[in-house]
């Protein structure tokens, strides 16, 4: 055990019938970076993601290439970590929801749902959409022509026999639990959504099960069925970390910190999910925070996905792609600072080639590269005599300890956009200013002492900057910290060391290697 706060987050568990896209990967960075802010700050955190692999669409799929349908899920999760490790993605577990050890769990927790009572066997007649493996409402099918509102394709009346979860019986706590916890779920609009589609609509008792399929996890008290899809991958954020064989580990994770999941399935989160878990005598999760979508200059079809490929930029329609054209560094920085995290964003070739050469090849980097490039020219790497000292601010009028609040602010409520607006917008961009206007290269021929003075307080803005930055790039934020001989060490900063200019025991000095006085560019313009 630790003394530490506990933190723990989860990412929606995503269906493995393709390969990771962008805006999958666009949820997990986002989950990233609050994982990461919190473990600077001091938290035990545990960071849980997964594939919801029990699906009719993913034997289906398997089927279509001809392969065991076991055999494909273990492929595609390799694939998906494979994505996740090239963008840094810093999770604790990743489950795989057709593991023994999951299909165990799932049977104790449904046997306890029914044994309370909250499960009964009837029947299940609806519109249902193949792609999203759930009925529609007769409403939602009136209101897009017959069709699925996500798929855009006819939806199929369907009955069948089944066992059903009484939903309806907390619509009124669930109501009470929106309005008593206001945070519960983010942003606002999705929390008011919510409680709209509850009042105006109300809730149906849901099918949980599936008759006739051969893939799946059966129910154990009555085998001929298998548990429905959303009845199992959301046990996923539980059986992870222990629920039905880790009583312990259960405990001191549970409850949840945030779910971070896409808008479309904010239903499931925030109704159906706190509903099975009170049934099972369990808590709520504390929030589920809703994220946009990442859109190519609105919504991409295949005329567009052709047209990119046309243009050379096909490298925009996969994370992989992009990684390998630019950097993971390149890939998180865009998207964080591009698209709001809480509504909807664009990718765009053109905005992501200035994006890139703006911000992080022409501030942060050049900034980085003429600190490190002049002091090594004309001071040996060396700012003699400063032990002690401490730097003058860069950045007029600037309150640090109020700065860095806002950013903190910024991150903790998911507006990360905003926070890397506020570091290059208020802090990175005025220390070039500085140094334009002290022009340090100029001013070494005339008076070495100042221009020395110049470089000595410019430094402390990448110490800064590059603490404040660690959540978003981090290997590119400890290649600068890491370029001085900064006393913390690099994996105890916090926000904290941020919040003011420090003096420190020895001269400050350059201990990253140099290949002909100069450093290797962070990030190399693009054309």
């Amino acid at each position: 055990m630790t003394d530490k706060p506990r933190w723990f987050q989860t990412t929606a568990i995503d269906y493995p019938n393709s390969r990771p896209h962008i805006g999958t990967a666009f949820e997990k960075l986002g989950a990233d970076v609050q994982a990461r802010y919190r473990r600077m700050e001091g938290f035990d955190v545990f960071f849980l993601m997964g594939n919801d692999e029990n699906t009719v669409k993913v034997s289906k799929r398997a089927a279509e290439l001809g392969q065991d349908t076991q055999a494909y899920c273990d492929d595609m999760a390799r694939q998906f970590r494979e994505v996740w490790a090239a963008l840094d993605i810093s999770y604790d577990t990743f489950v795989q929801t057709s593991s023994e050890r999951h299909k165990q769990c799932c049977r104790k927790f449904i046997q306890k749902v029914y044994d309370n009572g909250h499960i009964y066997k009837g029947s299940y007649e609806g519109w249902y959409c193949d792609g999203c493996e759930e009925f529609k409402s007769d409403k939602v099918r009136d209101e897009n022509a017959g069709n699925c509102p996500v798929h855009k394709r006819p939806l199929t009346r369907r009955s069948e026999p089944c066992y059903l979860f009484r939903l309806s019986a907390f619509q009124d706590r669930l109501l009470a639990h929106y309005k008593e916890n206001p945070d519960f779920i983010q942003p606002e609009s999705r929390r008011n959504e919510m409680i709209s589609l509850i009042e105006t609509e109300g809730l149906r008792d849901i099918n949980i099960s599936r008759t006739g399929e051969d893939w799946g996890i059966r129910i154990p008290f009555d085998p001929e069925f298998t548990i429905y899809v959303w009845f199992d991958a959301l046990l996923t954020y539980i059986t992870g970390i222990g629920y039905g064989d880790d009583e312990a580990t259960f405990r001191k994770h549970w409850p949840c910190d945030t779910h971070f999941i896409g808008k479309d399935i904010t239903r499931f989160h925030c109704a159906l999910w706190p509903a099975m878990l009170w049934a099972a005598g369990e808590e709520a999760p504390k929030k589920v925070f809703s994220h946009g979508f990442v859109n190519f200059e609105g919504k991409i079809g295949k005329s567009r996905e052709e047209e990119l490929r046309a243009r050379g930029l096909d490298y925009l329609l996969e994370p992989m792609l992009i990684i390998q054209r630019f950097s993971a560094e390149a890939f998180r920085y865009y998207f964080m600072r591009e698209c709001p995290y809480p509504s909807d964003g664009e990718i765009s070739p053109e905005r992501f080639m200035e994006v890139y050469n703006s911000e992080l090849a022409n501030n942060l980097g050049n900034l980085f590269s003429r600190e490190m490039t002049i002091t090594w020219k004309n001071f040996g790497g060396v700012f003699d005599g400063t032990a002690g000292q401490v730097p003058d601010p860069v950045v007029p009028g600037l309150n640090l300890e109020l700065f860095v609040g806002e950013v903190r602010e910024h991150i903790e409520a998911c507006r990360y956009h905003l926070a890397l607006q506020k570091i290059v917008q208020d802090f990175l961009t005025p220390t070039n200013q500085y140094l334009e206007a002290n022009a340090p290269w100029k001013l070494v021929k005339t008076d070495k002492d100042a221009a020395k003075k110049v470089l000595f307080n410019a430094v402390q803005s990448l110490r800064i900057a590059s603490i404040l930055l660690k959540p978003f790039i981090p290997k590119s934020a400890e290649t600068i910290y890491t370029s001085f001989n900064f006393p913390t060490p690099w994996a105890e900063v916090k926000y904290a060391d941020a919040t003011a200019l420090k003096a420190q025991p020895d001269d400050l000095r350059v201990t990253a290697e140099l290949v002909d006085g100069k450093v290797k560019p962070l990030f190399p313009r693009i054309g």
